[in-house]
């Protein structure tokens, strides 16, 4: 017998989205029924709601929730555990098979997701997307450490490997730049600037770590943080003293953000040093273009981060200790919160700028 659930629906053909009742299925060998009690929403999925699509589309990838039913092969939870749901497998080094992507039968046909999906009051996942955590966390807010979190403060502690003292500069400071920012105090980087359009979420940010805040609608942010990591001991292959931050994370994905990044990293030290690291941890929505000529003279690097490059059963009890030892102040980054039934209000507040840290869904 399969599980009722109240499922959000992304139709073909349109960006309104639709609340379905429904029955999921009963779960195959790998997979896993989980009972949500929170869900994020993720400026990913406006990605996937202005995307040409051929399917209706299932939603969200970041929640908390409790195992009520498993598969006759999965033996790292069975019910009753408190487990975090995510779209990243949560040991890709040790599984030995693709996880399978979920799919709902809906009303309009068969839902695809991106993974998993987890706007919904249960869901039904891989065993692969789901990390049994300590029974005792908060059930709410962190649902956002399977995205948000992982995403930004995964893209400095895994994929750039900032070290203490070095110099960090995030553009866009929604969930995933503050969680970026987090994880560079973490890491003892100074100092930490935040760029972002708003002086209010500018202000905010320093409450995670950020030591610096610019205003990129006032002032050219490149210049800023140049004018603010000077290094007049140290000179480039031009003579020109060495300035720039060690890393600078965009967190946003547009072209201008993109194109500020690589310019915005520390110069080379000629012979002694290489350039800074450019991450794009944002899903990019353009092409981008690159000075080839600072990236060559000054020995710079432009990488990616998909997922923080996380492996999740490894990186969210690291994630939790940090919420329990304060480091990660997960009630004041989430900033709003929403039922089932006014998703679509939550998507136009998203879409609009309107929240300030990250929104969850609560059922």
């Amino acid at each position: 017998m399969g599980t009722p659930a109240r499922v959000v629906v992304l139709p073909q053909g349109t960006s309104k989205l639709r609340i379905e009742s429904l029955e999921l299925p009963d779960p195959g060998p790998t997979q896993v029924v989980v009972k949500l009690f929170a869900s994020g929403i993720c400026h990913s999925q406006l990605h996937q709601m202005h995307r040409p699509r051929q399917t209706p589309v299932i939603l969200g990838h970041e929640a908390t929730g409790t195992v009520l039913e498993t598969g006759s092969a999965v033996n790292h939870v069975q019910p009753g555990d408190i487990v975090l749901v995510t779209w990243v497998p949560r040991n890709a080094t040790a599984a030995s098979r693709l996880p399978v992507r979920a799919t709902l039968a809906v009303q309009d046909g068969i839902a695809q997701s991106e993974n998993v999906f987890t706007w919904a009051d249960h869901t039904i996942a891989d065993e692969q997307y789901v990390v049994k955590v300590d029974p005792d966390i908060s059930r709410d807010v962190t649902a956002i450490i399977g995205c948000a979190v992982m995403t930004g403060a995964g893209a400095v502690i895994n994929t750039a490997a900032v070290q203490p003292g070095e110099s960090v500069a995030v553009f866009g400071v929604g969930g995933v730049g503050l969680s970026a920012i987090v994880g560079a105090k973490v890491a003892g980087a100074a100092p930490i600037i935040a760029v972002d359009l708003d002086d209010t979420k500018l202000e905010f940010a320093k409450r995670f770590g950020a030591t610096h805040g610019i205003n990129a609608s006032r002032e050219d942010p490149v210049a800023a943080i140049h004018a603010l990591t000077a290094r007049p001991d140290r000179f480039t292959i031009l003579g020109t003293p060495v300035s720039g931050v060690d890393y600078a994370f965009d967190c946003i994905g547009i072209r201008k953000t993109m194109e500020q990044i690589v310019p915005a990293c520390r110069t080379g030290h000629f012979g002694a040093r290489d350039g800074g690291t450019a991450v794009l941890v944002g899903v990019p929505g353009t092409p981008v273009e690159l000075n080839a000529m600072d990236v060559l003279l000054h020995e710079k690097h432009f990488i990616g981060s998909i997922g923080g490059s996380c492996a999740p059963d490894r990186d969210f009890p690291r994630f939790l200790e940090w919420q329990q030892n304060g480091d990660l102040d997960l009630d004041a980054m989430v900033t709003a919160r929403y039922r089932i039934d006014d998703i679509n209000e939550a998507a136009a507040a998203l879409e609009q700028g309107r929240i300030r840290g990250r929104a969850i869904l609560e059922f």
